[in-house]
C-alpha cells in the first residue's frame, strides 16, 4: 500500500472545543476513550453529545481495553462510533464478534514473531496501532519507542500501520519523514493536562505533519 499522505487521529477527546479544534485543523479521526481507569475516559452521554458535533468524513473511534462484551455493545448501540479500537490483550475472535470495523493496538515491545502472530490473529482488522504501551496498557503516556522497531515497509502492507506513543508538535515531522506511517495517533502531545486538548498544539501538530508531507 503506497502511502500518499499521513492521516491523523486525535485521541482522548473530552470537550466540545477540542472536537472543534481538531476538525478545523484537519484531523481525519477523533478518538473517544471508554476505559474507566483512564484519565481521558468519557461516559456514553457525553460521548453522544460530542459525536453529534463531528461532521461528515471525520471518523469517530471508540477505544476499549479488555472491556466486557456488554460494555462494548452498549457503546456501539448508544454512541454508534464509526470504528472500534481495542487497546488490550483482546483476541481476534473477541474483536470480530461485534461485526464492526476495528483497529488493534500492539505493543512496540513485541518481537517480530509475536507481532506477526498478532497480525495473523486479527486478519480482519482495518489497521494496527503500534504504541509504546505494554500489552493491556492504556497508552497516552507521552513516551516514544525505538523507531527502529517500526515494521519494515509498513506503509505497503495490506494492513495499514498507525504510529503512536510520545508524538508531539516538535517530533512529528521527523517521525513522518523517517517512517512514512499510514497514520499517526496523538493524545498527550497536544494536551495541557490529561483530557484537556490545546487548539494551539493541535494546529501545530497538524502543521508538522503537513511539513513532513511536503518534503
Amino acid at each position: 500500500m503506497e502511502n500518499s499522505r499521513t492521516r491523523v487521529k486525535i485521541c482522548g477527546v473530552t470537550r466540545a472545543e477540542d472536537v472543534e479544534a481538531a476538525v478545523s485543523a484537519g484531523a481525519d479521526a477523533l478518538g473517544f476513550v471508554f476505559v474507566p481507569a483512564s484519565r481521558r475516559s468519557i461516559d456514553i452521554g457525553r460521548a453522544r453529545e460530542l459525536i453529534a458535533a463531528v461532521p461528515a468524513f471525520v471518523q469517530t473511534v471508540a477505544l476499549f481495553a479488555d472491556a466486557k462484551v456488554d460494555w462494548v455493545e452498549s457503546v456501539i448501540d448508544q454512541v454508534a462510533p464509526d470504528l472500534l479500537q481495542f487497546h488490550g490483550s483482546e483476541t481476534g475472535r473477541f474483536c470480530r464478534q461485534f461485526g464492526r470495523p476495528y483497529i488493534k493496538a500492539l505493543s512496540a515491545e513485541l518481537d517480530d514473531t509475536a507481532r506477526d502472530k498478532a497480525v495473523a490473529d486479527h486478519a480482519t482488522a482495518r489497521g494496527f496501532l503500534l504504541d509504546s504501551h505494554a500489552v493491556s496498557g492504556l497508552g497516552g503516556t507521552g513516551h516514544t519507542f525505538d523507531w527502529g522497531r517500526w515494521p519494515r515497509q509498513a506503509g505497503r502492507k495490506r494492513h495499514p500501520w498507525i504510529l503512536a506513543g510520545g508524538l508531539t508538535p516538535e517530533n512529528i515531522a521527523e517521525a513522518v519523514s523517517t517512517l512514512a506511517p499510514y497514520a499517526v495517533d496523538v493524545s498527550s502531545g497536544v494536551e495541557t493536562e490529561p483530557g484537556i486538548k490545546s487548539a494551539e498544539l493541535i494546529h501545530a501538530f497538524m502543521r508538522g505533519v503537513g511539513h513532513a508531507r511536503d518534503h
